[in-house]
């Protein structure tokens, strides 16, 4: 690897497989980015929703104002998100085989997503005395995420995005899979080999090579899967033990600040 890798962007994407929100600056807590993959959709009996069965979530905005989530998509009125208390309302709820206790967030909010996408569904939360706890064969005791797949955070270089782009008709922007940090100074799936680093004064561990679902062939302009790009190109040369793969799942080991621009440091 080069001697200056930097952070390029900064993406959280505060409701599980909604649009994201990209960022300067980010705090990150115990479970990741602030605010990363907090939220999510389930169906009425606690199944997480994700772009893999309902593409049309991609067209659903997010933004944080004053600290409170506001949903938005076309043809509708925007919607502040309730904040929910312990005395909210629990279901439990699961996600990959994990089965977590969420706050319900209410039925405002659900008749508002339900009547977007046209299925039912419930928003739910995930507090912060919540521990779901990230695979053992990566990771440690305590060391836990929110809503997201499996890890806190996961990277992709600007070069890995370059180098899938030189081999499709029609180039894919970043988007398509919805990193929370973007870098750049590193040969194209350098970061397959991240271990020990540091981005700013904050420690990191790279933990699993990203394996990769469909949801990178949702166009996440149009909501739709109109092609099977870019997971049929990628199977060409990144595919191995049945599975393709495109980014690195990492651990923090500190909570701090991140920020555009901080320099990523090997540890040797």
């Amino acid at each position: 690897m080069t001697s200056e890798i930097n952070v390029t962007q900064l993406f959280i994407y505060p409701v599980k497989s909604l649009a994201g929100i990209q960022l300067e600056q980010s705090n990150i807590d115990s479970m990741g980015l602030q605010y990363d993959r907090r939220w999510m959709l389930v169906t009425p009996d606690g199944m997480f929703m994700s772009q893999r069965k309902t593409p049309k979530m991609a067209l659903i905005q997010t933004a944080l104002e004053e600290g409170g989530l506001v949903l938005s998509t076309a043809g509708k009125s925007p919607h502040k998100v309730p904040s929910t208390t312990k005395n909210s309302n629990k279901m439990t709820v699961e996600v990959w085989g994990d089965q977590i206790e969420a706050s319900m967030v209410g039925k405002e909010s659900d008749d508002w997503l339900t009547d977007a996408l046209g299925i039912e569904c419930h928003l739910v939360y995930i507090a912060d005395d919540v521990v779901r706890q990230c695979d053992l064969n990566f990771s440690k005791e305590g060391e836990r995420t929110g809503f997201a797949d499996g890890f806190p955070i996961l990277i992709v270089s600007e070069e890995s995005l370059t180098d899938l782009n030189q081999r499709l008709d029609k180039a894919v922007d970043m988007r398509r899979f919805r990193p929370n940090i973007v870098i750049s100074g590193i040969d194209a799936f350098e970061e397959d080999n991240l271990k020990d680093f540091r981005i700013g004064d904050l420690a990191m561990k790279g933990v699993k090579i990203c394996s990769r679902c469909p949801l990178p062939m949702v166009d996440p302009d149009l909501g739709e899967r109109t092609s099977q790009e870019p997971i049929a190109t990628l199977s060409t040369y990144r595919k191995w033990d049945g599975n393709i793969f495109f980014g690195m799942n990492v651990i923090h080991q500190q909570q701090g600040v991140i920020s555009v621009g901080d320099q990523l440091h090997l540890q040797s």
